[in-house]
């Protein structure tokens, strides 16, 4: 095999071999506690995605780059309320999210809706309008927490 071809199947060979050695995502949620955990889990993840946008934005740093950081923070936003379905009443979580599934409805959509708002300003490398979207997702980070979480 020449140099070129072997070069070719190397370019194709070693991707391949490395999504198959990466691990399953996991299972979803089914009982209440594995239901918390990953509330847990994805909370203190956002919270370090939100801080690391900050860092980066106060750094003045290029905000087209975290856009990877940014789309994961909008699934986030996406996946949030399924993670309090029925039935998974643990962990911190108030009994207003499911007693009064209208407000908590309506926090989550704040927050998938500040969550969106920071893509543009990133992409424009608009840092004040960006820092206001940042604000405004911290702002609906803390009003859930605020009426949905007891510590």
């Amino acid at each position: 095999m020449n140099r070129t071809a072997l070069l070719g199947v190397a370019f194709v060979a070693i991707p391949l071999a490395a999504i198959a050695q990466e691990p399953a995502p996991p299972a979803p949620p089914t009982t209440p506690e594995e239901f918390h955990q990953a509330r847990e889990t994805r909370m203190a993840q956002g919270g370090r995605t939100l801080a690391g946008l900050k860092q980066a934005a106060d750094s003045g740093g290029d905000l087209a780059a975290l856009a990877p950081r940014i789309e994961w923070l909008i699934q986030w936003s996406d996946e949030l309320p399924t993670l309090f379905p029925v039935g998974s009443e643990a962990g911190h979580a108030r009994p207003e999210i499911w007693s009064n599934p209208a407000g908590f409805t309506a926090a989550a959509q704040r927050f998938q809706t500040a969550t969106r708002a920071l893509a543009a300003p990133a992409a424009a490398g608009d840092r004040p309008a960006f820092m206001a979207a940042w604000t405004a997702v911290r702002a609906s980070c803390g009003g859930c927490h605020a009426d949905h979480k007891s510590d």
